[in-house]
């Protein structure tokens, strides 16, 4: 799919990763507009997505998983979703007011799974991996 009917649709872009750190119990992945600026609402960086609780063998997660958990059993079972900036929970597509914002898409390599409860948060993520990241990768996308 086009990164244009991508960010039409809402639909979750996949994301691949590789060397994931020895001892590795799960993986988290933070996705955020990190330039974001808007006068109404200035919050920087802006949340696009959360994911936690990935499964150290998954080498990525594939277009459109947002919302759709359930249908991605087996090696994505156990995928939780943050609630986003938009304040819903999944992928929050990135509806940019104008080009070249940069979407930092951070993985965490943890030592645990991590239990936030009903409600994931990227503030709860960063709180509870405290002490626990074996390693980080970073790709930053200009949108």
């Amino acid at each position: 799919m086009a990164s244009d009917e991508i960010k039409l649709k809402h639909i979750s872009p996949p994301v691949e990763w590789y060397n994931v750190p020895g001892g590795t119990k799960s993986l988290a992945l933070l996705v955020q507009d990190v330039d974001a600026t808007d006068p109404k609402d200035p919050i920087v960086p802006w949340v696009h997505w959360v994911v936690v609780n990935i499964p150290p063998e998954v080498k990525g997660l594939p277009e459109g998983l947002s919302g759709k958990e359930e249908e991605h059993r087996g090696e994505c079972a156990g995928i939780k979703e943050g609630v986003n900036d938009f304040k819903v929970p999944g992928w929050g597509g990135a509806k940019l007011p104008n080009h070249g914002h940069m979407l930092e898409f951070k993985l965490y390599a943890l030592d645990e799974e991590v239990n936030l409860g009903n409600k994931v948060t990227k503030d709860k993520l960063l709180d509870a991996i405290q002490g626990h990241v074996l390693g980080e990768a970073v790709l930053i996308a200009i949108f």
